[in-house]
């Protein structure tokens, strides 16, 4: 009887060779998306204490920000204010090397820096466990280019309505 795992490993052996024999470069994961697992790996390996400790959460989601460039680190140091205020229940982590907050674990929110994929805009996004339904279609991202205090009251109804 054949082992799993040799049948496994011909089959990955044979489709890499048919993709390199091509001669065509594959067309992969980019640099930016490679650091982007690597960092959930490290976040992963680190979220159990920061699920347990809310400082330490919060520490990595200040170092993520402080790390980030202009105007993004303005905008994700405004964004974590506003979202600590309005969901203190909501606890700040890291997700994929960016700003979340989550409730018992899970990611409610999060913040995509423009410089994170070279985007034009950054992005408050809303996972799957935010309270966002409306009807049978709802928005769950939200683009950001600069933040007004018309856009920051919005922003806190958003949060308090997914946080709840």
């Amino acid at each position: 009887m054949k082992n799993p795992q040799d049948v496994d490993r011909k089959a990955m052996k044979k489709a890499v060779k048919n993709t390199t024999a091509t001669g065509k470069k594959s067309a992969g994961f980019t640099d930016e998306e490679k650091a982007a697992m690597k960092e959930r790996v490290r976040e992963l390996k680190a979220e159990a204490l920061a699920d347990k400790n809310r400082a330490e959460g919060e520490s990595a989601v200040l170092a993520a920000i402080a790390a980030m460039p202009e105007p993004d680190r303005a905008m994700a140091q405004r964004l974590h204010a506003i979202i600590t205020a309005t969901a203190p229940e909501l606890s700040p982590k890291t997700w994929y090397g960016m700003p979340a907050y989550a409730r018992d674990g899970n990611v409610v929110c999060f913040f995509q820096g423009a410089y994170k994929f070279k985007a034009r805009y950054a992005t408050l996004g809303f996972s799957d466990k935010a309270n966002l339904d409306e009807g049978a279609v709802w928005p769950t991202a939200y683009a950001l280019k600069e933040l007004t205090a018309a856009e920051e009251e919005r922003i806190a109804a958003l949060v308090r309505k997914a946080a709840s």
